[in-house]
């Protein structure tokens, strides 16, 4: 089982933008929907959007700089990241936006413990701007998935997947914002399924009990 029923899960959450998602998760929260609590929200961008959100909820939130790398979160700003997140007492962390490859100290810290959100139906579109690559592929339907994060790149068992239609005058804006419709929708449920420990790990598959 991935997570006990005794307590409230306690979230930690990574971001590098605007935080759109971390604010779907905490109008779930607010809206009685989600019983979880955000403990802080830490950003590798100064003055992040994800920052102010946390903000005006009353959440700790935090710049920490992930320097040297530019790409991904290694060495002492990983331990830093680390230490920060045990300081606030988190269980889980959400990465939403994080725009950095995390790496084994963190998945060690957290053992199946790190969420993401990818814009593409995986493993499809792995990477970068992965509604642009379904949109150049030309598939008919788009969508996200919530997965479990692992060594790899956007390759870790999926916990949940939605979907939307690809339209034919669609845009790559267009289409981005339809399909972060549908984050905003997956990333409570799947908290939600991992708050009342419904998540069971099965090799690389996610069962839902």
């Amino acid at each position: 089982m991935v997570n006990s029923k005794s307590k409230k899960l306690r979230i930690g959450v990574l971001g590098s933008g605007s935080g759109s998602n971390m604010q779907a998760i905490i109008d779930a929260i607010e809206g009685g929907t989600l019983d979880v609590q955000i403990v802080c929200a830490l950003s590798d961008q100064p003055g992040a959007g994800i920052l102010q959100r946390a903000q005006r909820h009353n959440i700790p939130a935090h710049y920490l700089d992930a320097a040297p790398f530019k790409t991904k979160l290694e060495g002492s700003a990983e331990a830093l990241y680390i230490s920060k997140l045990k300081e606030y007492g988190a269980e889980v962390v959400v990465l939403a936006g994080f725009m950095r490859i995390v790496k084994e100290g963190l998945l060690r810290a957290f053992p199946d413990r790190v969420l993401n959100i990818h814009p593409a139906l995986l493993p499809a579109f792995k990477g970068v701007n992965a509604w642009e690559q379904a949109l150049e592929y030309g598939v008919k339907v788009a969508g996200c998935s919530v997965h479990f994060v692992d060594a790899g790149t956007d390759t870790g068992p999926i916990i949940i997947q939605r979907t939307v239609p690809v339209m034919d005058d669609d845009t790559s804006a267009t289409l981005h914002a339809r399909i972060q419709q549908e984050e905003h929708v997956a990333y409570p449920e799947a908290l939600r399924l991992l708050a009342a420990g419904k998540l069971v790990l099965k090799g690389r598959r996610v069962v839902i009990e």
